[in-house]
């Protein structure tokens, strides 16, 4: 699958992400604000769609290392958290998915736009990761991820911070 994608992001490198509030698949509210910690923020188009499974699957293998690196992983889509639910059940994934109904967080981030699949225009979140200090600001930014072996890049990027 290739998607092209029509959006300009404004954040960069070294900027302070903004808050938020998000609810998981048990309905328990996770505030970015409060984690004081290195935090992965991946955002995704949409729960249990290919490239998404592959790229949350992948997150979810390397917890442990990422928790050994005292980093917390995050995911963010639409969908609720029965969509969230169903996803971590089916593939058997543990770390932390966040529903952003509305949209509201991915367009605050400028990541939800326009996109384009094989001539088929529709809105949508951009795959987009962003590694974020204990203040939440961006160390490194992963513009229009492929999924298979992303995981394993963002942890080599926190393992090299050391």
């Amino acid at each position: 699958m290739v998607y092209e994608d029509r959006r300009s992001f404004e954040m960069k490198e070294g900027d302070s992400a903004p808050d938020f509030i998000l609810k998981d698949r048990l309905n328990q509210e996770h505030q970015l604000s409060k984690i004081n910690r290195i935090k992965v923020v991946y955002f995704y188009p949409k729960d249990n769609t290919e490239g998404c499974t592959i790229e949350a699957k992948e997150f979810s293998s390397y917890l442990k290392d990422f928790e050994k690196e005292k980093v917390a992983i995050i995911g963010v889509s639409g969908g609720d958290n029965k969509t969230k639910e169903k996803f971590c059940v089916d593939h058997n994934l543990k770390h932390v998915l966040l529903s952003d109904t509305d949209f509201s967080v991915s367009k605050k981030y400028d990541l939800y736009g326009e996109k384009s699949f094989m001539g088929r225009k529709y809105l949508g979140i951009n795959r987009t990761t962003l590694i974020l200090d204990k203040n939440n600001k961006i160390l490194k930014m992963y513009e229009n991820v492929k999924p298979l072996g992303h995981a394993k890049e963002v942890l080599n990027f926190i393992k090299s911070l050391k």
